[in-house]
C-alpha cells in the first residue's frame, strides 16, 4: 500500500473527526473512559493517556475553551452515533402536499367529492394546495374561479386552515391548506 492509499484509508476511517493524532490543540480538557474528569494537559499526554488504555481519543467539543476529549473505543463510538442518527431518522414526520384541481365551471356534486378527498388529506396531517385552473375565455371572469374556491375552503375549514392565501398566477389561482389535526 503507498502512502496516498493509506492516508486516504485513514481519511475514510475517522469520517473528519478529530481522532487521536488529528488533534492538534495545545491543550485539552480529557474525559475518561468512566466519564471522569481527568484534567487539563496537552493533546500529546491526552494521547498517551488513551494509547496507554488501548482506546481511542476524540474530540467531542473542538469550540470550548480548552476544547474537550474523551477516551473511548471509536469503533463503538461511532457505532452508538449512527444508532442515534438512524433513529432519529425514524421519528422524524415527513408532510406530505397534496394537490387538488378545480375549475370554474365545476358542479356541485363534484365539488363535494373533491371535499372529500381533501379532507381525508387533511385528517392524515397532509397539506393540500388547492389551485383553479383557468382554460381559454375562462380567465376574463377571474371572479367565477374565486367564488368556487371560497365556496370549497368554506368546506373544508373545519378541517384546515389557511396557510398561503389565494394567488392568482397565470392561468392558476392557487391557495395552500395546513392540516388543523395534530399527528
Amino acid at each position: 500500500m503507498n502512502p496516498q492509499q493509506f492516508e486516504k484509508s485513514r481519511r475514510d476511517k475517522y469520517d473528519g473527526e478529530l481522532v487521536n493524532e488529528r488533534i492538534r490543540f495545545n491543550e485539552v480538557l480529557l474525559i475518561g473512559p468512566d466519564g471522569e474528569k481527568l484534567g487539563v494537559m496537552s493533546s500529546q499526554k491526552a494521547l498517551y493517556e488513551a494509547r496507554d488504555r488501548d482506546l481511542d481519543l476524540i474530540c467531542v467539543s473542538p469550540n470550548a475553551k480548552p476544547p474537550v476529549c474523551k477516551i473511548v473505543n471509536y469503533g463503538k463510538y461511532r457505532f452508538q452515533k449512527q444508532k442515534k442518527a438512524k433513529e432519529a431518522k425514524k421519528n422524524q414526520k415527513i408532510i406530505e402536499t397534496k394537490e387538488i384541481q378545480l375549475s370554474p365551471k365545476i358542479g356541485e356534486h363534484d365539488i363535494q367529492t373533491k371535499v372529500k378527498a381533501c379532507n381525508k388529506f387533511l385528517q392524515e396531517g397532509n397539506k393540500v394546495k388547492v389551485g383553479v385552473k383557468f382554460k381559454g375565455r375562462e380567465l376574463t371572469h377571474p371572479e367565477i374561479g374565486e367564488e368556487v374556491l371560497k365556496k370549497f375552503l368554506s368546506y373544508v375549514s373545519e378541517n384546515g386552515i389557511i396557510e398561503k392565501q389565494p394567488v392568482l398566477d397565470g392561468k392558476w389561482l392557487t391557495c395552500t391548506l395546513a392540516s388543523k389535526v395534530k399527528k
